[in-house]
């Protein structure tokens, strides 16, 4: 069991990702790098970044070198999101998460990312929050 935003944790996204062909497929067009900031967690703020690359999907720990969006939220709105309990969009719509970049891309791209709580669900049955 992996704790949440732990560089193992992290690992776990990226097998998930990697392994998942309908992700895969529907990201064959897709290029976009997303930023994730966490605020104020227990071990301090934390950051990692998913790189979509025609179809390769990966997750990385730190802050990636040109992120396309980043999306920044406190701690607690980082749990809620990954414990599947708030969306992003709700988080966003009453001001607990904040998107920065190129929004127009991400929306582009949106319907690209309708499953992917299926590809992490693996993972979040298992993490430590």
């Amino acid at each position: 069991m992996a704790r949440f935003l732990a560089p193992e944790w992290i690992v776990e996204l990226d097998r998930a990702a990697g392994a998942d062909d309908g992700l895969r497929r529907a990201t064959a067009s897709v290029h976009l790098v997303v930023q994730q900031e966490v605020i104020g967690g227990p071990d301090g703020d934390a950051s990692y970044h998913v790189v979509v690359d025609g179809g390769s999907v990966a997750v990385h720990g730190g802050r990636a070198e040109a992120p396309d969006v980043t999306f920044t939220q406190d701690h607690a709105t980082a749990v809620a999101i990954g414990r599947g309990e708030l969306s992003a969009q709700a988080a966003f719509m009453v001001g607990r998460l904040r998107v920065d970049g190129d929004v127009g891309l991400l929306m582009r791209h949106a319907a690209a990312f309708d499953d992917v709580d299926d590809t992490f669900a693996p993972v979040r049955a298992t993490t430590e929050y």
